[in-house]
């Protein structure tokens, strides 16, 4: 990590990040188009730091409603990925941020939280970028994100972002990503039921208001039939079907592999796996999951 470290007054605002984020994307464009943008390269850059965050407790129980999770003073991995979300944003919208963050594809998370943190703990939130590295499709990298309490980490999540279409310089080892097995539907456990305003409801609790999410309109000018669903909110979805079982400290990992259309209704398998929980959801019929991941507590 860079010793770079740069402070912000508080957690951003997401409305103006989104503008940012254009902006920053159009001036990436325009020196690719003109021949000045140096091709993306893995390297330092800033770590953007926000101290003192608290925890809106009205938004964690209205977080909890939707996405499944029991009331509880004790916030759910997923929340506090919302709430250091904004802050990882804030990076991919900085001048020195080296992909044009403007229809970054979310291909995976991997969220580490050590003990529980709670409604009254005062958060202190990093977000870095680290590992930039070709894949078969472009560029990926991934947005680090830390939360303290006491100066101790409690919270590691590591979002990984794909840039299509852009060429990195040559990494050791060069691509990393593999094929992907042929899906075979595994036995479904439940299904979900979500509604066409399921982007909508999960923004509001979650602060991220990306267009795709929120309309068929704006999801059509990205080449989606319909609104989509946030990859967050159904990997959230899976968190909580595990339930108790998985205790205050766990790994927490997804991939996103096919968008989820709204309204729809997959099908889910969330089931005892070795010390820890695997689950699927997908579109029955399909040639692919939705999302896979698993939930393993530390004990």
């Amino acid at each position: 990590m860079t010793d770079r470290l740069v402070e912000l007054g508080g957690v951003p605002a997401l409305g103006s990040v989104y503008a940012r984020t254009v902006l920053s994307s159009g001036r990436l464009g325009v020196q690719r188009r003109l021949g000045r943008a140096p091709a993306p390269a893995a390297g330092g850059g800033a770590v953007l730091h926000v101290g003192g965050v608290r925890v809106d407790a009205t938004r964690l129980t209205d977080y909890q409603h939707l996405v499944g999770e029991p009331a509880s003073d004790v916030l759910p991995a997923g929340f506090v990925h919302a709430i250091t979300f904004p802050v990882a944003m804030a990076l991919m919208s900085s001048a020195d941020f080296p992909l044009p963050p403007l229809g970054m594809v979310h291909l995976s998370n991997h969220v580490t939280q050590s003990r529980g943190v709670r409604v009254g703990d005062e958060l202190d939130v990093r977000a870095w970028a680290r590992d930039v590295r070709p894949h078969r499709s472009g560029t990926q990298v991934d947005l680090v994100a830390q939360v303290r309490v006491d100066g101790d980490v409690v919270w590691t999540g590591v979002s990984t972002y794909l840039a299509k279409g852009v060429t990195a310089r040559e990494q050791p080892g060069g691509a990393t990503d593999d094929e992907r097995e042929p899906f075979v539907a595994p036995v479904p456990t439940g299904r979900w039921q979500l509604a066409a305003n399921t982007g909508r409801r999960y923004a509001a609790v979650s602060g991220d208001r990306n267009p795709i999410h929120l309309s068929a309109l704006a999801a059509k000018a990205f080449g989606f039939p319909r609104a989509i669903a946030h990859g967050m909110y159904t990997a959230a979805r899976a968190l909580a079907d595990v339930g108790a079982a998985r205790g205050e400290a766990y790994v927490w990992t997804v991939e996103f592999a096919k968008p989820v259309l709204l309204p729809s209704s997959p099908s889910v398998r969330v089931a005892p796996d070795g010390d820890g929980f695997a689950y699927t959801a997908w579109r029955p019929g399909s040639s692919g999951p939705h999302l896979t991941g698993r939930v393993d507590p530390l004990r």
